[in-house]
């Protein structure tokens, strides 16, 4: 019999299990990681068989917006119903919601009967920053728009930002406000915050690289000039890995430069465009 619940710290061993069993915490090799986050921000839940935890699902609100960031169920248990009950436990009735599916036709089979659309690819970025442009001269992108003040062109660094500049230049990209996550986000150990004033990009230290993301900017160029200003700052650490959205006209940037497509979900949304699909790029696990 399936039974489901709220999560608990005591809960977080087998979550973690679960997890593991899909590969998702390669970029997470140190505590705390987004998990405790879920457990932490009140909405992970957990899924039993007869007393074992066999799957679990969470969600990361931004203002009235809810992203669906986890729903894992292990292989065994699968078609039982249970996604179908933790789905229903975690989405709030007819409000937005987002989510990352993948290329598994049934999960995004499940995403559509609970009101959400396929909307486009969400693809997984990785390579070499050497041959990378630097901020504001990537040919494909059209006027930048408001310049970039000549101190910022490099970006900047400042955590004590996030509540303010960047949770504003975040919220209007990424659909809404989330200040608690970024600031939970910024004070991890190898976490950055570079900003050019009118964009931002947060980057992680990882084992091989870095991780960029979550990014974004008040126009499309201003998204990329932030994206290029971290990745010139970080330069030193060889490679990076990032997602961004079909859409976003960093891509042939990117790929020209050397990076190449690791990976590829499926963005859904229950309607609206609630994301700036091409000004946006999200963080991988938080949305």
């Amino acid at each position: 019999m399936y039974t489901v619940r709220q999560a608990g710290p005591d809960d977080l061993a087998g979550v973690r299990a679960v997890a593991r069993r899909f590969g998702n915490l390669g970029q997470w090799p140190h505590r705390p990681d987004y998990l405790d986050r879920e457990l932490d921000n009140g909405r992970l839940v957990a899924g039993f068989a007869d007393g074992d935890l066999v799957g679990f699902g969470a969600t990361f609100a931004r203002g009235g917006l809810t992203h669906l960031a986890d729903l894992f169920v292990l292989p065994e248990h699968q078609s039982s119903g249970l996604g179908r009950t933790l789905l229903t436990r975690l989405l709030p009735v007819d409000a937005p919601r987002v989510t990352f599916a993948s290329s598994d036709p049934r999960a995004v089979a499940l995403y559509v009967r609970q009101g959400m659309r396929p909307v486009c690819p969400l693809l997984y970025l990785r390579g070499p920053m050497s041959a990378l442009p630097g901020p504001g001269v990537a040919p494909t992108l059209g006027p930048a728009g408001a310049a970039v003040p000549p101190d910022r062109a490099a970006g900047s660094s400042d955590e004590a930002i996030v509540p303010g500049v960047v949770a504003a230049l975040d919220a209007d990209a990424s659909g809404g406000r989330r200040d608690a996550d970024l600031a939970w986000y910024a004070a991890l150990p190898g976490v950055t915050t570079v900003h050019t004033g009118t964009g931002y990009a947060m980057v992680r230290d990882a084992r091989d690289g870095v991780q960029v993301g979550p990014a974004g900017g008040q126009t499309t160029r201003h998204c990329a000039d932030a994206v290029l200003a971290a990745l010139a700052r970080h330069r030193a650490a060889g490679t990076a890995t990032l997602c961004l959205f079909g859409p976003n006209p960093l891509l042939p940037v990117l790929l020209e430069a050397g990076f190449a497509i690791a990976d590829m979900d499926v963005f859904l949304s229950s309607g609206g465009d609630p994301l700036a699909l091409d000004r946006y790029l999200p963080h991988p696990d938080l949305g």
